[in-house]
């Protein structure tokens, strides 16, 4: 039975929910891009498998992981006891908080600007803490608004740190050395282990049946470790190996990762294969776009001074196929298929009636957002900042695709467990209050609110993504398998760390970082995309101020207006 000083208000939770539901999806439209752009931007997964990945690590880290940080944003940033005795007020302070974080996002996505929805949810909070008057938690203390800001000035730097170091570390233990295969097939699958020990240990610490590591027991939590360290260690020799042999050593161009659990028969050659691959390419190129262009390593390999020359001389000439006849220099560009060509041109000219037109536009509402290209960026400064990055052996980076796939995950599950709070916070709060019938901020957040907001966030990056990911990964700096893998990891480990101690940091700002410092290992200050970097700094800037103007303004007017 709802009680009769909050039933009065249930169009207040109607239309929270309702914005929650917005503030989710474009939670995950903005945010979940983050953890998976780098994979896409360097060709280790296609669009489409990134999304039924987001999808799952997502809604596994809301889930699993997400309750700790809901409780900051739901309470922490302002105090509830301006509210007591009026749960209807705060109510409408939290439905006006969502109201505002879900428009701003929904906004800065539709133009690709990749903000921080903790600085959406937080300047949301703040605004409507103005509105009410209600006492604003400024001092250092744990869930303040000056820790939380804090924090987006350190995490930054520490996966900037992180990520450097990694990338340091596998360039010069793998990359540059003289025969840098020889050493990645050695060192992979050390890499492989450590990576899973990592995601080991941030699992251990966050389950929910460990609400600290003191109460687990570092010894078990090492034993753990250590454990899934040798174990994928075994996994790496027994199958990973085999395989890598067989397809980059044999170069064998059937051989696809479902190949994997054949693996000491791989070393044989009258292995039989099921549904052996197709094509000649026993190796993806990880340098080219969608075009079929490669920009970087031109500065190593003595060809910058000709390409600036073929740019200066021949950029504006139309690259057809006669063209590319009459000038053999020049080379017609890959055509991109995007959702529309793909799928509605083929049936633009039949008949409502017929079946095969409903089934093209289904496929296109359902499919648009996996099957854009968020590779490709047509412009000269961007061709230039790749020129500048070195480029490796792709026979090397095809081997740290499955770490990178694996760091991809662990970040996706860190902006689960971070993130979730952003949208289901203010949700939350106003839920508790309206079954209680007074200012609740002490209850569990239900289980099933995270799995909606698991969902949406999923669903916002399988809908909604492509906007934000054109902004990330190869729009920074040049990426590849192993830049992506040190960037995810080291931005993930942040994240995590972060969620650990019950700091909604930003994974826009921890990913931003971390791009950084593995653009910072070309040690040229040319291979690093500094407008892009301006661009989304300027969106940081912005995201607070806007999100607390329309979350207060509409706090206010409803405040203030007639009551009948």
């Amino acid at each position: 039975m709802i009680p009769a000083i909050t039933a009065k208000y249930d169009w207040i939770l109607a239309i929270t929910s309702i914005a929650f539901v917005f503030s989710a999806f474009g939670n995950g439209a903005n945010d979940v891009a983050n953890s998976y752009a780098t994979s896409v931007a360097a060709r280790t997964l296609e669009m489409w498998q990134a999304g039924i990945l987001a999808t799952i690590t997502e809604f596994v880290g809301a889930v699993a992981l997400g309750s700790r940080v809901t409780s900051t944003i739901k309470s922490g940033i302002i105090s509830p006891d301006r509210f007591m005795g009026k749960p209807g007020t705060f109510m409408l302070a939290m439905g006006c908080a969502e109201v505002g974080s879900a428009t701003w996002l929904m906004v800065a996505t539709h133009y690709g600007w990749p903000v921080s929805t903790t600085q959406t949810v937080v300047g949301a909070l703040v605004g409507v803490g103005f509105a009410t008057q209600a006492e604003i938690s400024w001092g250092w203390k744990s869930g303040s608004v000056s820790q939380i800001a804090a924090s987006w000035g350190i995490a930054p730097a520490v996966a900037c740190g992180f990520s450097a170091l990694i990338f340091g570390t596998l360039k010069y233990s793998v990359l540059e050395r003289q025969d840098s295969f020889k050493w990645g097939m050695r060192l992979i699958p050390l890499y492989l282990s450590v990576t899973g020990a990592i995601l080991a240990l941030f699992i251990v610490v966050e389950a929910p049946t460990a609400p600290s590591l003191e109460e687990f027991g570092a010894g078990k939590a090492v034993g753990i470790i250590l454990g899934v360290f040798f174990g994928c260690l075994l996994i790496s020799y027994v199958f990973f190996v085999p395989y890598f042999h067989r397809r980059l050593v044999k170069q064998d161009p059937r051989i696809r990762a479902y190949h994997i659990p054949l693996g000491p028969w791989l070393l044989k050659d009258d292995c039989p294969l099921y549904w052996p691959g197709k094509g000649d390419k026993f190796v993806t190129n990880y340098y080219e776009d969608a075009h079929g262009e490669v920009r970087a390593g031109q500065k190593d390999s003595g060809k910058e001074k000709a390409s600036d020359q073929k740019d200066t001389n021949i950029s504006d000439i139309e690259r057809t196929a006669e063209s590319a006849m009459a000038t053999p220099q020049i080379q017609p560009k890959k055509r991109i298929l995007g959702p529309h060509e793909r799928f509605l041109e083929p049936v633009q000219d039949l008949s409502w009636l017929n079946p095969t037109k409903w089934w093209g536009w289904i496929k296109f509402i359902l499919l648009q957002g996996v099957t854009r290209d968020v590779i490709t960026h047509d412009s000269e400064h961007l061709r230039a900042v790749h020129a500048r990055a070195h480029r490796y052996d792709d026979r090397v980076e095809h081997l740290w695709t499955y770490c990178q796939v694996v760091s991809a995950m662990m970040m996706s599950i860190a902006h689960g467990s971070n993130d979730v709070a952003n949208a289901v916070g203010p949700w939350a709060g106003s839920y508790a209050t309206y079954l209680s019938g007074a200012v609740n901020t002490e209850s569990e957040t239900p289980v099933w609110f995270l799995v909606i907001a698991g969902l949406l966030l999923g669903a916002g990056f399988w809908f909604y993504g492509y906007n934000v990911m054109r902004a990330m990964g190869n729009k920074i700096t040049q990426m590849s398998p192993t830049r992506g893998f040190a960037t995810e990891l080291g931005a993930a480990v942040t994240v995590l760390l972060a969620s650990r101690l019950g700091l909604p940091v930003s994974t826009t700002q921890c990913l931003t970082g971390a791009a950084t410092g593995v653009a910072l290992m070309n040690f040229d200050m040319g291979a690093m995309n500094w407008r892009q970097l301006g661009f989304i700094f300027i969106g940081w800037v912005l995201t607070l101020p806007c999100a607390g103007l329309v979350a207060g303004l509409i706090c206010l007017m409803a405040l203030n207006a007639p009551h009948f």
